[in-house]
């Protein structure tokens, strides 16, 4: 019987985990946790930047549409406050090289709207032409 004895406690012993084995595995957990913590935050902050761009490109092409309506089709540079953390400018010149005397002239339209994302400034440009009056 002394040997069945032996065995069945060899068998008791082996079966459970130690403390250093648990410790370990929670450590392993832990550091595991923490890294799907910090790929969250950085996935919730790349998701933000992407919603400002989207939102910036939106207020440029809507910008770049007044061209022509609400703003004169002349050269100059014009700017303001967009409301929401973003700003507007548009930028317009004569194309190089024109023949100046026809009754409408083409103008390179430059349309960039800004805003500040973690200390950081960033911005969406959009360009296009539009026919204008000859500048003087």
């Amino acid at each position: 019987m002394s040997k069945n004895h032996t065995e069945i406690r060899t068998a008791s012993a082996a079966s459970g985990f130690t403390l250093i084995e648990v410790l370990v595995a929670l450590a392993i957990a832990a550091l595991g946790l923490g890294a799907l913590m910090i790929a969250a935050s950085q996935g919730l902050g790349n998701l933000r930047t992407a919603d400002n761009y989207i939102e910036a490109t939106r207020r440029a092409q809507s910008r770049l549409a007044t061209v022509g309506t609400e703003l004169k089709v002349e050269e100059g540079d014009w700017s303001g406050d967009d409301g929401g953390g973003f700003s507007w400018r548009v930028q317009a010149h004569p194309v190089p090289g024109t023949d100046e005397k026809a009754p409408f002239i083409p103008y390179d339209i430059l349309v960039t709207v800004a805003w500040s994302s973690e200390g950081k400034a960033k911005s969406v440009s959009l360009q296009s032409q539009r026919l204008g009056p000859p500048h003087e």
